[in-house]
C-alpha cells in the first residue's frame, strides 16, 4: 500500500490518471463519498467500454448504489467542470503553496508549457490560481482569535507623493488599506486579513467584533481609532516616540509580529504580482494568510491541506468581482 501511495506522490504532477487516484485517496480515505446523498463507501466504479469507435465513458466515474447518481472525485470542488487536467491542477497547488512570496499566473503559464510541451492559456493559469485562492478562504470561522491579538493596518498600492493620502485612507488614493488581526501565542501565531475602504472605527470595529473573542488582550499602536473598539484590555506601543516593544507586568507588548507579516505580504505583492485590482485584494490576502498560518508544515503537507480546502467551494468565470471581495 505504501508503495502505491509513494508512486502516486511521484507521478501526480505528470500523469492525469495518477493525479485522479491521488485526489481520491486524499478526499476519500474511507472510500468514495457520494456528493448527492452523502453515503460513504457505497458506490462502484463504472468501467470505460471499448467499441469499434473507440473507448466510451469517462475515467474515474462512480455510481452511487443508494441514490443511483453518477459522480467523479472533482464534483463539489474548485476542479469541477474544469477542462484542465488534474495533474496540472495539482502542480499549480504545489507551486502556490511552496512559493513563500507567491507565484504569478504568467510564471505558471510558462512552466506549464515547459512541463507539458504546450503553452496553454495565460487566462487559464490566472483563473486556476484564483480558484485556489478562493479555496484558501478561511470561512466559515469556527473559532475566534484569543489570548493576545495584535491589530494593525497597512496600505498597499503605488507610491504617492506627499502624505495627504495616508491617515484614515483618502478615497482618492490608489492605495488600499488592509487591516490584519494577529493572534500571538507560545505555540505560534495566526493571522486574518481584510481590505477596507478606509481605516475608520465604522470599518474596523465590526471586523474585530466578529473575529476576536471577548476578553482578549488587544495590542495596537497609538492610532486613535483603536481607542473606540470596545476592548477594555488594550495595550499600546507609541511608535511616534520610537517605542516598538516593551515588557509590562510580565507581558510582551508589541505589534512587530503583524508588521513582520505585512513585510512578507508586500514583498510578494511588489516583487511577484506587481499590481492587484481592488476587487481581488481579499483573494490575495487569503493566499498569504493560508501560507503564513501553515508555515510550519512541509510544502507537501501544505499542498495536501490546500487540496482538502477545495471541497464544497465553487467559483466560475461568470461570477462578478464582488463575489471575490
Amino acid at each position: 500500500m505504501k508503495t502505491i501511495e509513494r508512486s502516486l506522490e511521484l507521478n501526480r504532477f505528470t500523469d492525469e490518471e495518477d493525479a485522479r487516484k491521488f485526489l481520491e485517496t486524499k478526499r476519500w480515505p474511507d472510500g468514495p463519498v457520494c456528493p448527492h446523498c452523502g453515503e460513504i463507501n457505497n458506490s462502484y466504479q463504472l468501467k470505460a467500454k471499448e467499441s469499434k469507435k473507440g473507448t466510451h465513458g469517462r475515467k474515474g466515474l462512480w455510481k452511487c448504489a443508494g441514490c443511483r447518481e453518477q459522480f467523479t472525485v472533482t464534483v463539489g470542488t474548485v476542479f469541477e467542470d474544469s477542462h484542465v487536467p488534474l495533474n496540472r491542477w495539482l502542480l499549480a497547488i504545489h507551486l502556490l503553496c511552496a512559493s513563500k512570496k507567491g507565484m504569478s499566473a504568467h510564471q505558471l503559464f510558462r512552466m506549464m508549457g515547459s512541463f507539458y510541451g504546450r503553452k496553454g492559456s495565460y487566462k487559464t493559469a490566472w483563473f486556476m490560481f484564483h480558484r485556489l485562492r478562493f479555496a484558501m478562504t478561511q470561512h466559515p470561522f469556527t473559532d475566534k482569535l484569543k489570548g493576545i491579538v495584535e491589530v494593525d493596518e497597512t496600505w498597499v498600492g503605488p507610491k504617492e507623493k506627499g502624505s495627504g493620502f495616508r491617515g484614515a485612507g483618502n478615497l482618492l488614493s490608489k492605495k488600499r488599506p488592509v487591516v490584519s488581526l494577529m493572534e500571538r501565542s507560545a505555540t505560534g501565531s495566526r493571522v486574518r486579513s481584510f481590505p477596507v475602504d478606509r481605516v475608520t472605527v465604522e470599518n474596523v470595529k465590526p471586523i474585530m467584533k466578529e473575529h476576536v473573542e471577548v476578553g482578549t488582550v488587544i495590542q495596537t499602536d497609538e492610532a486613535a481609532i483603536y481607542h473606540w473598539v470596545d476592548f477594555p484590555d488594550h495595550d499600546i506601543v507609541t511608535h511616534a516616540k520610537k517605542e516598538y516593544s516593551r515588557y509590562e507586568n510580565g507581558r510582551h507588548i508589541t505589534t512587530n509580529t503583524v508588521e513582520g507579516y505585512f513585510g512578507l505580504f508586500k514583498r510578494g505583492i511588489y516583487g511577484t504580482y506587481h499590481h492587484i485590482g481592488r476587487g481581488y485584494m481579499q483573494q490575495y490576502l487569503n493566499e498569504f494568510d493560508f501560507r503564513y498560518n501553515n508555515r510550519k508544515l512541509t510544502d507537501l503537507e501544505r499542498a495536501d491541506l490546500a487540496i482538502k480546502a477545495t471541497e464544497a467551494k465553487r467559483l466560475t468565470l461568470r461570477q462578478p468581482k464582488s463575489a471575490l471581495a
